[in-house]
């Protein structure tokens, strides 16, 4: 999806929110043309901005940037949960990179499902397909993230009870669970989570251990974490301790 030093380039870039171009051909070890050569294509894609001489990250929301890197790992982690989900079944899906790739998998692998999600991006990823119906839980639009958020997408959610929800996180830490960015979705969850029989995490083992600024889910909340062998071991001493099941597919 993105060349592997481009993909370096943006996660970069995207953990600095703001990153000097000659930082840049300094750390990658390739001229300042290379680098501005990389960054426009970058730019064009619409996954970062450039500015008087810098590199800008672009909403940290924004899913189409945080797509393209780590792309053929979360794919994987997609494919993975994908492979939990019965033909025929109803399952939730939040927002957030893995969560769209997995929607994707399971119109490319599965037959009969249906997805009930607050994410328009989610909904829009997967319109081409004909193997899934896709049901857009309406409320507030968050535009950065575009998702729904807010009262109306919870009294939407009492009219489902499904087996599987999945969702993604900003972190997980063994002292505070795991973690958002944004109070608003993180009710969304909460709300979605009363609907699921069991509550299933899609993301990348980069994110155990860090610390998410709102609080999402208690560890005893969750089913399974479906991430990749990365995971520190001490992390999956904790997680599997704590009753959670792990699904981890190959890092790279």
């Amino acid at each position: 999806m993105v060349g592997d030093r481009r993909s370096k380039i943006l996660e970069h870039v995207i953990d600095s929110e703001r990153v000097d171009v000659n930082e840049l051909a300094g750390m990658f070890a390739v001229s300042q043309v290379t680098i501005r050569k990389d960054l426009d294509q970058l730019e064009r894609r619409g996954l970062i901005r450039r500015q008087h001489g810098y590199a800008v990250a672009i909403a940290p929301d924004n899913l189409l940037s945080r797509l393209a890197f780590h792309y053929d790992l979360k794919r994987r982690i997609a494919a993975a949960a994908a492979g939990l989900v019965p033909n025929g079944s109803t399952v939730m899906i939040e927002s957030g990179s893995c969560c769209a790739l997995l929607a994707d998998e399971l119109a490319n692998t599965k037959r009969g499902v249906t997805v009930v999600t607050n994410s328009a991006f989610i909904a829009d990823y997967v319109r081409t397909s004909q193997g899934l119906s896709v049901v857009l839980l309406g409320g507030d639009y968050q535009s950065e993230s575009q998702v729904t958020v807010g009262p109306l997408v919870e009294q939407c959610l009492v009219n489902f009870h499904v087996d599987q929800l999945f969702i993604g996180i900003d972190g997980y830490t063994i002292e505070s669970g795991f973690t958002g960015r944004n109070h608003l979705r993180a009710a969304v969850v909460k709300a979605m989570a009363k609907q699921a029989k069991d509550v299933i995490v899609v993301t990348e083992s980069a994110k155990f251990p860090r610390q998410g600024s709102v609080p999402l889910l208690p560890a005893s909340a969750v089913s399974r974490v479906v991430t990749d062998l990365s995971l520190p071991g001490h992390m999956r001493e904790h997680l599997t301790g704590a009753g959670i099941a792990l699904t981890e597919v190959q890092a790279g």
